[in-house]
């Protein structure tokens, strides 16, 4: 199974847009998108200084868009799994089919400047912690008032909050782990940032997404998302709300992922992966930051996608598993029964109560990939709907 990762703020380096420049249609693109966004894409991803593309407002579009300009050079159609850090999130999204590339770059334009002035209306900031237990960790973070931002895997989190909690923290430390301040310009992805989640909704709710047609997997739980509706407001509440990197990995081991893609700028994820998931469970990386890594990309695509040749391929969409459980398929529902749109598949029994299974778009019941009583994790394959053409 092959996965693209779309990286998210702090990866952005100076001029990593410039070699993309010189394929054809590139520059054009990018113009479009800079009057979408409102921010000149062509400078940023090329001229703009370490300062300059620090900034809130102009990184976030910049590295959607830089997402999105490398993948069109990529067969994505045999791309099994997409996921984002963040605001890669939009760029994810995107490549899933659910957001158009121009509605994905609008949107990230929208969260940048609006968290860019949430951040301006109280002094926050945010401290990533490295190694020491995870528990004695979060109970530290959560005793000087702060906010777990992000949880990364690998013994990372990302503390955010007043700058004044950010200081005790940095002077009574977890046991075994270091702090260290990041110069960001407030506490994303914690209540501060509110109004920008408004801002974001109101903006969103004119955008008519599409359900995905890959696994596409949430931040805010690490759960493959079936329906593009959802996944919007999921997008929207993201805003505020912890980055669950941890999860996502957990659910990339669990799908039993063979090859990663990091889209540009690479190496942060890619980096995430290789600290997690060791050993039988590694997946081979391919770090795409130039055009010059595009050979290795397609060929790591080739390899681990499951598709090839030039047999007619089977067209299905994927329904997977919402949460982790046991699986339940509804009674008398066998494969090659047509199916609707909305119509409930079975459940998945979890700890917390059962949650519905729902077909995402109609067709046929192609065939059930997991059965009764099946134990199941997020974004586990769950039934294949559709033909062949």
């Amino acid at each position: 199974m092959l996965a693209v990762l779309s990286p998210g703020q702090g990866s952005q380096k100076p001029g990593f847009l410039t070699p993309w420049l010189d394929l054809p249609g590139t520059e054009a693109r990018l113009r479009w998108w800079s009057a979408l966004a409102g921010v000149d894409l062509v400078h940023l991803g090329t001229a703009a200084d370490a300062d300059e593309i620090k900034d809130t407002a102009r990184t976030q579009p910049l590295l959607v868009a830089a997402a999105l300009l490398a993948a069109e050079h990529l067969p994505m159609q045999d791309v099994t799994l997409t996921a984002g850090h963040s605001v890669g999130e939009l760029g994810a999204t995107s490549l899933a089919g659910v957001l158009t590339p121009e509605a994905a770059v609008t949107l990230a334009a929208v969260r940048g400047r609006a968290m860019a002035a949430a951040c301006a209306l109280e002094s926050t900031g945010m401290a990533a912690l490295l190694g020491g237990d995870p528990g004695e960790v979060l109970a530290m973070v959560e005793k000087h008032g702060l906010h777990p931002a992000n949880r990364n895997g690998a013994g990372q989190v990302v503390a955010a909050g007043s700058l004044g909690g950010l200081e005790k923290l940095a002077a009574e430390p977890p046991a075994r782990a270091r702090v260290r301040q990041l110069q960001v310009a407030g506490a994303f992805h914690t209540p501060y940032m509110a109004p920008a989640e408004a801002t974001l909704a109101a903006v969103a709710a004119g955008i008519t997404p599409a359900d995905p047609t890959t696994i596409l997997l949430s931040n805010l739980d690490g759960a493959a998302v079936n329906h593009g509706r959802e996944m919007v407001q999921r997008l929207i509440r993201q805003v505020t709300a912890p980055v669950r990197w941890d999860l996502c990995l957990r659910t990339l081991a669990d799908l039993g992922v063979t090859g990663v893609i990091e889209l540009p700028p690479a190496g942060t994820l890619a980096g995430l992966v290789k600290r997690e998931l060791k050993g039988e469970a590694a997946p081979e990386i391919v770090t795409l930051n130039t055009p010059d890594d595009l050979p290795a990309a397609r060929d790591l695509i080739a390899r681990h996608s499951g598709l090839g040749g030039h047999e007619p391929i089977i067209q299905f969409r994927v329904v997977v598993s919402p949460a982790a459980g046991t699986f339940v398929p509804a009674d008398e529902l066998a494969e090659g029964v047509d199916l609707r749109a909305g119509q409930i598949i079975g459940h998945v029994a979890t700890r917390q109560g059962s949650v519905e299974v729902t077909a995402h778009d109609s067709g046929l019941l192609t065939e059930w990939l997991a059965h009764h009583d099946d134990p199941v994790a997020p974004g586990q394959p769950l039934a294949r709907i559709g033909g062949h053409t």
